[in-house]
């Protein structure tokens, strides 16, 4: 990727958030927009999440990574403070892979 390519796709990026200024203006959104751009962001993570944990190199395939997400996720719904999250889901992705359960 060069500089020209990204600093084309910053002004692109910029583009359509000045374009949605203008477009909207000082209109507010209907409620059911709203409440669905507010799910975006999770949304985006999440397939972000389990892209990277579910596949390599363009293949499924299941690893000592989906034991760490499953730890972390169990942690984060029990309201584990971050750091035990983040923790429990390494020593048991480090685990998994040194004993060789999950290759």
């Amino acid at each position: 990727m060069t500089w020209t390519l990204v600093l084309a796709l910053s002004a692109i990026a910029y583009g359509f958030k000045v374009f949605g200024l203008v477009i909207i203006g000082g209109r507010s959104l209907p409620a059911v927009v709203e409440r669905c751009l507010a799910l975006v962001p999770a949304a985006l993570i999440s397939a972000l999440v389990v892209n990277d944990t579910f596949s390599s190199a363009g293949e499924i395939i299941i690893d000592a990574r989906v034991a760490g997400v499953a730890v972390a996720s169990v942690a984060a719904w029990r309201r584990a403070p971050f750091v035990v999250v983040i923790v429990s889901a390494a020593v048991v992705t480090a685990v998994i892979r040194s004993t060789g359960i999950l290759a």
